[in-house]
Order: C-alpha cells, then sequence, then structure tokens
C-alpha cells in the first residue's frame, strides 16, 4: 500500500459560482520526489453538466494530458476553460488523478476532489478596454480598463474590496495609471478600497459602480519567449464572493520595411545624380516584410507610383516576379506574401524583393524633393485575433535617406 506521496496535485477552484458562469480554474502539480517520474498522465472528471471549451496545455480527449517527465523540485500547471450549469443550490464535483504507467498498469499516484457550489448571482461584472467590451489590443496600444459592476442579488452590499489581477507579458506595467487603486507589483493586481471608492462602501440593491485604470502595451519584446506567441491580456476581477476573468487578445506585429537605393549592386542604377528635368534615372525600391507573434494569413503589400515614375521590370529575387503585379490605370503595385508565420524576417529569414523604377521629373518639380514611391501598406488577416491587420511604412522620395551617397543637395530636382 502506498502511503504518503511527496507529490504536491491540487485544484485551484472557485468554491462558488454561479448557475452558468464561465469558469477557468487550475490544476497545480509538483515533485519533491528523488527520482525523475516518467509516463506521467494527469486525468480529469468533469460534473455532467459541465462544458468544456479549452486548457493549456491542449488535452487529450478533453479530459486527460500527458506530462513531461517531472524531475525533482519541478511543477506545472494545467488551465481549462468551461461553462459550468445547473441549478442553484446544486453542488458540482470536480476530480484529477495522476498517475505513471508502469507494465501497461496505470499507478495512481494521488487524487484530489474538489466542489463548487452554485450560487445565486449577487454582482454582475463587466469590463469595457477603450469603450470596446470585444477590444482586441494593438502592440504599442494604450489601454483604458473601465470595470462596471452591478448589485443584482436582494440585499445591499458594504465595504467591498475590488482586485483587478493583470496578466500577460505583453504589459508595461511601468505605465499604469490607476487613481483610486493601489498597484502591488508582487501579483500584478491593482486593489480598489472602499475607502476610495463610495460605491464600494454602500453599493445598494440594483445600483452600479465603476473603477477604471490606464495601462500600455509593449512596443517590443523577446519573440523568443513562448509566452509573446498568440499573446493575451488576462484580468481576473475579484469583487466580494463574485469572481471573473476576462481574456483580450493582441494582434500580431506586422511590419513592412521600405527603402530607396541609388548606389547598389542588384542592378546597378544610371542616369543624372541628383535626377535632371528631361531625363531619366533609375532607383532601387527594396521591401521586407516582418511578422512577430501569431500567424498572418493573406498577407499583401500595395504602394501607389507617382505619374512620373514608371517600373523597369526587373525585379529581385526571381522567384518573387510570379508575385509581383502593376495597375497601370490606378498605378498601384501589389506583392502577394500569402501565409507568414510568427517570427518570419525577425527571428530568421523572412520575404523581401528588390524593384527597379525609372524617375522622369517635369519642370514643375525643379528645385524640388520628389515622391519616388508613395507609402508602402501591408496587410493581413491575424491567424490569432481574427482581425485584419493594416501597417504603413513612409513614403521613399529623391533625398534616399538609407543610401548614404544622397546629400540634400543631391536629393533635390536639377
Amino acid at each position: 500500500m502506498i502511503k504518503n506521496v511527496p507529490l504536491t496535485f491540487e485544484f485551484d477552484l472557485p468554491s462558488k459560482a454561479g448557475p452558468t458562469d464561465e469558469i477557468r480554474f487550475r490544476l497545480n502539480y509538483f515533485s519533491n520526489i528523488d527520482y525523475p517520474l516518467s509516463d506521467l498522465r494527469v486525468q480529469i472528471d468533469y460534473p455532467k453538466e459541465f462544458e468544456f471549451k479549452e486548457s493549456t496545455p491542449q488535452a487529450l480527449e478533453k479530459s486527460e494530458w500527458e506530462i513531461p517527465v517531472l524531475n525533482r523540485a519541478d511543477g506545472g500547471r494545467i488551465e481549462v476553460l468551461g461553462q459550468l450549469k445547473g441549478k442553484v443550490g446544486e453542488e458540482k464535483t470536480f476530480r484529477a488523478r495522476i498517475g505513471t504507467w508502469r507494465a501497461n498498469e496505470f499507478i495512481l499516484l494521488k487524487e484530489v476532489t474538489r466542489m463548487v457550489a452554485l450560487v445565486e448571482p449577487s454582482l454582475y461584472i463587466v469590463q469595457q478596454i477603450n469603450a470596446n467590451p470585444e477590444y482586441v489590443a494593438n502592440v504599442g496600444d494604450q489601454l483604458h480598463f473601465e470595470i462596471s459592476f452591478k448589485n443584482i442579488g436582494n440585499n445591499p452590499l458594504t465595504n467591498l474590496f475590488l482586485i483587478s489581477r493583470l496578466g500577460g507579458k505583453m504589459i508595461d506595467f511601468e505605465t499604469l495609471k490607476a487613481p483610486q487603486g493601489k498597484f502591488e507589483p508582487g501579483d500584478n493586481s491593482i486593489v480598489f478600497d472602499w475607502r476610495q471608492v463610495p460605491a464600494l462602501q454602500f453599493l445598494d440593491v440594483r445600483e452600479e459602480g465603476k473603477v477604471e485604470f490606464w495601462v500600455e502595451l509593449k512596443e517590443s519584446w523577446d519573440i523568443s519567449d513562448p509566452e509573446t506567441k498568440n499573446p493575451i491580456i488576462k484580468n481576473e476581477v475579484i469583487l466580494g464572493q463574485a469572481q471573473k476573468e476576462f481574456v483580450t487578445r493582441i494582434n500580431s506585429k506586422l511590419e513592412i520595411v521600405q527603402k530607396g537605393y541609388f548606389q547598389d549592386e542588384v542592378f546597378g542604377n544610371s542616369g543624372p545624380n541628383p535626377p535632371k528635368v528631361g531625363e531619366v534615372t533609375t532607383y532601387t525600391i527594396m521591401w521586407q516584410a516582418k511578422n512577430y507573434s501569431s500567424e498572418v494569413k493573406n498577407a499583401r503589400v500595395k504602394a501607389i507610383l507617382p505619374a512620373e515614375v514608371r517600373l523597369t521590370g526587373e525585379i529581385f529575387p526571381e522567384e518573387q516576379k510570379s508575385k509581383f503585379a502593376f495597375d497601370s490605370q490606378s498605378r498601384e503595385i501589389v506583392w502577394e506574401l500569402g501565409d507568414l508565420e510568427a517570427g518570419k524576417g525577425v527571428t530568421g529569414p523572412g520575404p523581401n524583393i528588390a524593384f527597379q523604377i525609372a524617375f522622369a521629373p517635369v519642370p514643375s518639380q525643379q528645385g524640388q524633393v520628389a515622391t519616388l514611391v508613395n507609402e508602402a501598406q501591408i496587410t493581413g488577416d491575424d491567424g490569432w485575433s481574427g482581425q485584419t491587420i493594416k501597417v504603413s511604412a513612409s513614403s521613399v522620395d529623391t533625398t534616399l535617406p538609407d543610401d548614404s551617397s544622397i546629400t540634400d543637395k543631391t536629393g533635390k530636382v536639377q
């Protein structure tokens, strides 16, 4: 008989929930056994009325997980999201087991059981970010969180504390501003005290209240960190006996780099430099696409050529020619990229193209800096957030800031 196993295996599960609440719970495990445990499995038995939605890591058949080799002082967490249904007053049982396979036999190491009571909800909690309850964030965004709450019970509520616990590697906590709350950096939570928020001091039946704070998302981050792939912002709100978690998805950072050169080793440009009215000078335009944190589908780059500029037909590399098009009426260039994996052009090579243009300035441009290519715009559908991303790069003119051979003087039409 196994009498003791130095293995921590516990539910992190609310003891109470509303009869139709969506709940997110965790199952934590930690080994203090002197030797490695292999071939581990975790199994969860849900209540009959529990609807499984998703889990991290991904489950086998929704209720079983393979656990990597567990050495001493190693641990992990399984997180499950689902909806619990039932009648007020019912108690629902969650049961989990952790064990290991030996000689085709499952050896149970530990089992844990937790009950969740279905109670009549007394508080209704909603969240808006930038005045939108379904907000999808972008890298670098400034976010205005508004957490509204309403007493839907039968009795007034007094002397409440509201805790907003934020999670996500993309949040820049140094920018956080919460005039009525106190930030606790230990667990990245903001505590709103009834002494500072009148609605928390006394909330009568059917009355509503609100707290708010501001925070920014980072412009750059370590994209090798797996937690920044398919990034999210979590906000776990705790108010009295009520608890609700909000998850906000973040679009991938998509980027198009547009550069222009007269001196280059791709095509070997020709013509007067600085450009002259009535004569033709050729230039090389280079585009490079970058995608950071989640897969982007149907990506393409577009730009408009001015009337004085035409394509010469020179394109590099050769395999990109079939993806490059020009509409002579709208004067729009289109470069079809297709699907871009996360990290393309950032942690490894990304799609790039060089094409040659010919510029023939007109008399009205004499003494002026002339535009060679208008701003380039990259668009794509974020496979994680479901949003369409649009990002632009600055236009290229005859000053060619990326070409060290061009000065302010040689950048003006003669």
